[in-house]
């Protein structure tokens, strides 16, 4: 993942606005963050990864003792975030740093991910961060990948898509990512988990989880991964060129 940078403050409003973003949007475990690394890969994008933000002030509050119901101090945790993106993990991907700690697969830890579903659910904690992910938005662009980037982060996205799948197959892909990267897991306490989490994304009262109006929903439940980046892509190229 790239590290977002602020804005050259030369850029003015306008031209900022006119960098082209792609959104993803879905619920836990539904391939929208692998599409989305993927397609910017293929556009010659930045990438985004918001989720990843939520799951370090999660970590960061399970670290520190701050509730999770505690919204000043969270937004403080969010406001005062710092995270660094250098090197890289045994598996290739780009190391990412809080408080000079590596923190790349504690950050992809169940009990974190549970953390961050309910901090980002806090009107406080998504304010504090709203400004951090627009300044995301680079030339040439951005894929951005969340639950909110098309409806509230970026709602004048190009090319907007929404991700989902059935409750089952994605706790089996959560189950293989998390067995895969040596991580403890039961597949009926995701199965239960996901559940959870899928409710109060789409319950919750600012920004639940909803397709915006104009993208583009895919079920990807019997889809391989290259089919559904192939339908994308080419989606998102018309969307661009026209």
């Amino acid at each position: 993942m790239n590290s977002p940078t602020p804005s050259s403050p030369a850029l003015s409003s306008a031209v900022h606005s006119s960098i082209p973003v792609v959104t993803i949007d879905g619920p836990a475990a539904s391939g929208k963050g692998t599409l989305a690394a993927s397609l910017a890969a293929a556009l010659g994008f930045h990438l985004l990864d918001s989720g990843l933000f939520y799951r370090m002030i999660g970590w960061k509050a399970l670290d520190s003792g701050v509730p999770l119901s505690d919204e000043a101090a969270l937004a403080r945790l969010a406001a005062d975030l710092r995270p660094r993106f250098e090197g890289k993990t045994e598996e290739g991907s780009e190391a990412i740093w809080l408080e000079g700690r590596e923190l790349s697969l504690a950050l992809r830890r169940q009990e974190v991910g549970t953390a961050a579903s309910k901090v980002a659910a806090l009107a406080g904690v998504r304010a504090a961060l709203l400004q951090a992910q627009r300044e995301a938005r680079r030339m040439p662009g951005l894929v951005a990948d969340g639950r909110d980037m098309g409806t509230v982060v970026f709602p004048d996205a190009i090319c907007k898509i929404f991700i989902t799948a059935g409750v089952e197959a994605r706790a089996q892909r959560r189950y293989k990512q998390l067995i895969e990267k040596g991580l403890p897991s039961n597949i009926t306490t995701l199965l239960q988990e996901i559940g959870e989490r899928d409710a109060r994304d789409a319950g919750r009262d600012v920004a639940p989880l909803k397709a915006a109006p104009d993208a583009l929903e895919i079920d990807t439940t019997t889809l391989d991964v290259a089919v559904v980046l192939a339908q994308v892509l080419a989606y998102c190229r018309s969307r661009l060129e026209g």
